[in-house]
């Protein structure tokens, strides 16, 4: 196995997000026709989803062809390493068809199925955010700043944010995230993957979530993990999946919630 270098791979994920801003940016506030995948809650996707998959997807397998690839729209590509790359064309879709600009396009390269480097870039706004191997920053225009998140240390000093209440589907999910939601100062709903680079970057506490997909997380964690935060499942495990997530601004406050989740009657 050949080991990835950390300054090609940033330097790829720069060249990633401006190939899907080039394909995205032209149907936002466009009128896009938006199919529903199906299921319980109404699932948007759009030609701006598939067609930034494929052309993320033809990209990375023409510069790393042994890696694999998973894509929320078009399933796995196996590989033959330790590689994988997952994305989400656009995270956030029913903001983007809303014309909200909190949507964003999230690429990580995972290592022997863990999360090693992330980029979200949101292009209308102009920025990304990348995290790998312990470091993580923001990016706008010719700017590069260090990321660091907040040392909040209770609950009752803390900012929450989840997607959606829709997200939380079991009657012990619910009641655990309105148990914590009554415990922080702030509880905020609707900002997507954007949620999690603002506790990178200072701003938020907390980011407590349910019902996600790998896609939704993968390239999140390297850049919360990589600006000081933590990003585990409810349990306290590493995320190696979907599902529940608990992304936090540092060691104390994650240990808070992790309490007040647990302690939700089942």
């Amino acid at each position: 196995m050949n080991a990835v270098n950390a300054t090609e791979i940033t330097a790829f994920l720069a060249e990633l997000a401006a190939l899907a801003a080039a394909t995205v940016l032209p149907y936002f506030r466009t009128p896009v026709h938006i199919d529903d995948k199906g299921g319980a809650r109404f699932d948007p996707v759009t030609i701006a989803d598939r067609a930034a998959e494929q052309v993320l997807r033809k990209t990375i397998r023409a510069r790393f062809p042994t890696h694999g690839v998973i894509g929320e729209e078009f399933g796995e590509t196996p590989g033959h390493s330790a590689y994988v790359w997952v994305i989400d064309p656009i995270d956030g879709t029913r903001s983007f068809v809303s014309g909200l600009p909190t949507w964003g396009t999230l690429i990580a390269l995972c290592e022997d199925a863990r999360p090693r480097f992330g980029l979200m870039s949101q292009p209308y706004v102009g920025e990304y955010f990348v995290g790998g191997d312990g470091i993580a920053r923001w990016h706008r225009g010719n700017s590069s700043t260090a990321l660091f998140t907040r040392g909040t240390q209770d609950l009752s000093a803390a900012s929450l944010f989840a997607t959606t209440p829709d997200m939380f589907v079991s009657a012990f999910e619910q009641a655990a995230f309105a148990q914590l939601s009554g415990r922080v100062r702030m509880t905020r709903f609707g900002a997507d993957c954007y949620a999690y680079c603002m506790l990178a970057a200072g701003h938020v506490d907390l980011v407590v979530e349910a019902s996600l997909g790998f896609y939704d997380i993968a390239a999140l964690i390297p850049i919360v993990e990589g600006a000081g935060g933590l990003v585990t499942d409810w349990d306290g495990a590493p995320v190696r999946g979907g599902g529940r997530v608990i992304a936090a601004a540092n060691a104390v406050i994650h240990a808070q919630a992790l309490v007040m989740l647990n302690q939700a009657p089942a």
